[in-house]
C-alpha cells in the first residue's frame, strides 16, 4: 500500500456553503448556488452586521492543501500505460485516476502495471465488477 510523502491535516476556513441572499424567502432561488448581491441598497453587499457572509478570496484554501484528496494524494488522470509511467518518480505525491472512457481490457492492464510500479489507483475497481457479472 502506497502512503503519501506528507499527509497534512487539511484546514478549512469555512465548512458551511455560502447561501444566496434571500434564498430562504423565495422557492425559486432556494436551491440555487451563490450569486453576488448587486443591488444599490443591498445590506449584504454593503456588509452590514448580522447579514449573511459574502464569499471572497480570504476564504480560499491554502495553496499547500488545494486539490489534495483526504488520502493525502493529488489526482492525475491516466488514459494509458504510457501516461501511468510518468508517475514513476512521483508515486508518493500523485495518485492515478483512470479516465472514464478507458475500456475494461486497458483498465486491467493499467491496474496491473500500477501495482508493479507501486502507484495508487483511485478508481481501480471501477467498471470491473459490473461488467464481469453480465
Amino acid at each position: 500500500m502506497v502512503k503519501p510523502l506528507v499527509k497534512h491535516n487539511i484546514v478549512k476556513k469555512r465548512k458551511k456553503k455560502f447561501i444566496r441572499h434571500q434564498s430562504d424567502q423565495f422557492m425559486r432561488i432556494a436551491r440555487s448556488s451563490w450569486r453576488r448581491p448587486k443591488g444599490i441598497d443591498s445590506r449584504v453587499r454593503r456588509r452590514f452586521k448580522g447579514q449573511i457572509k459574502l464569499a471572497n478570496i480570504g476564504y480560499g484554501t491554502d495553496k499547500k492543501y488545494r486539490h489534495v484528496l483526504p488520502c493525502g494524494f493529488l489526482k492525475f488522470r491516466v488514459s494509458n500505460i504510457k501516461e501511468l509511467e510518468v508517475l514513476l518518480m512521483h508515486n508518493r505525491k500523485y495518485a492515478a485516476e483512470i479516465a472514464h472512457n478507458v475500456s475494461l481490457k486497458k483498465r486491467k492492464e493499467i491496474v496491473l502495471r500500477a501495482a508493479q510500479l507501486n502507484i495508487k489507483v483511485l478508481n481501480a475497481k471501477a467498471k470491473l465488477t459490473t461488467q464481469e457479472n453480465e
